[in-house]
């Protein structure tokens, strides 16, 4: 039945991508749409189906897919701090009322100054401005974190409409154009103590494991790119485009070499789209294992991951950018949109160093060292 929603809602996304991309507008409507289809209440913890889930409706509308698979990871990842009663309450307020979650992390670079926080009575207070900030300016409730007074990182839930919030309008990207994706401004912001998630359990590296699970995800949306700007030029080619007059072919679809290309085309996406199944695994298989996970085994996946990450960044790119090779001429006008998958792709292929994930993968093959645990590994 999830499966069976997010193909519908893909449908309605895909019918008119184009058009919403080149308006440029906050994905307000798009987020009520995915709430009316049941698609924010699916269980975060099996990340099988929701990575699934956020493949189908990105293949459609990758700012889409975006917003919800990070949904999906807010509400997983807050399960694994110490207030449990917080993120019990959280899930259940999402449940009941279709809540869209979108988060607020501390800049893992120490030049981004970020958000910070003073104790007062009965909480803290929160001050700063936060850049790529995906769904905050859309979104119901908000999962942030912030250094207090000493230093510690403190994570949190916050409505994103509570006073003292600001979403300034300033995602003007060239790609994944409607994740509302801009920066984000607290002043003074009450933060009730019982909104803290507190510190995850001495000793327990599942925490680490929020990185793999946004790196899982965007694998995920790599392929769905591919897959989509395939889907959209496979149709093209069928309906619209003309065969080269030396080619000797009745139609483009039957001259030897465009189909040659895509096949090439085909099959590399679908091994992106195995591989990053095949991490989606491992990080099923790491979180199921709950306390009991070790640093060796949340290794593994991480060296999983990155090969996901790796393969699904290149087969994005080379697919995104190779499809004009067999649309022809007048596929590059504006009203088909084309070039939107390539502007998706290489944006969202920005989010962090691939050739990180490849060092990182390297040194785990040919040492056996794991990939130290950041805010990107």
């Amino acid at each position: 039945m999830d499966l069976a929603s997010a193909k519908a809602v893909a449908d309605r996304l895909r019918a008119d991508a184009a058009d919403r991309d080149r308006a440029n507008r906050r994905p307000v409507e798009e987020v009520e749409l995915l709430r009316g289809a049941g698609l924010l209440v699916i269980p975060p913890d099996d990340h099988v189906t929701t990575h699934a889930v956020t493949r189908i409706v990105a293949a459609a509308d990758p700012s889409i897919g975006h917003l919800l698979g990070y949904h999906y990871l807010h509400l997983w990842r807050a399960g694994l701090f110490g207030n449990p009663e917080a993120a019990a309450r959280m899930r259940r307020r999402t449940a009941e009322q279709g809540l869209f979650w979108a988060g607020v992390s501390s800049p893992p670079n120490p030049a981004d100054a970020g958000l910070s926080m003073t104790t007062v009575d009965g909480g803290f207070l929160v001050n700063g401005r936060r850049t790529f900030v995906t769904g905050a300016a859309v979104a119901d409730r908000l999962v942030a974190s912030a250094p207090d007074g000493s230093g510690e990182i403190r994570t949190f839930l916050v409505d994103a409409r509570a006073p003292g919030i600001g979403h300034p309008d300033d995602w003007d990207n060239i790609g994944q154009r409607l994740s509302a994706s801009g920066s984000i401004v607290f002043d003074d912001v009450l933060i009730d103590a019982a909104d803290i998630l507190g510190s995850p359990p001495s000793g327990d590296v599942r925490i680490s494991l929020t990185s793999l699970a946004f790196q899982a995800i965007l694998a995920q949306i790599c392929v769905a790119i591919a897959e989509g700007a395939l889907a959209e030029a496979a149709d093209y080619t069928r309906r619209r485009a003309r065969p080269w007059l030396l080619s000797g072919a009745a139609a483009a679809a039957e001259d030897p070499y465009v189909l040659a290309g895509y096949g090439e085309l085909v099959a590399g996406v679908r091994a992106a789209g195995l591989l990053a199944d095949h991490g989606t695994a491992a990080l099923q298989d790491a979180a199921d294992r709950g306390a009991e996970l070790t640093a060796e085994q949340r290794g593994a996946a991480a060296a999983t991951i990155s090969a996901a990450k790796i393969v699904a960044t290149r087969t994005a790119n080379e697919t995104t950018a190779g499809i004009f090779e067999f649309l022809g001429a007048r596929a590059t006008a504006g009203s088909f949109g084309f070039d939107r998958f390539w502007r998706n792709a290489r944006t969202l292929t920005l989010h962090d160093p691939v050739v990180y994930k490849a060092r990182e993968l390297g040194a785990h093959y040919l040492t056996g060292e794991p990939p130290e645990p950041t805010a990107y590994s």
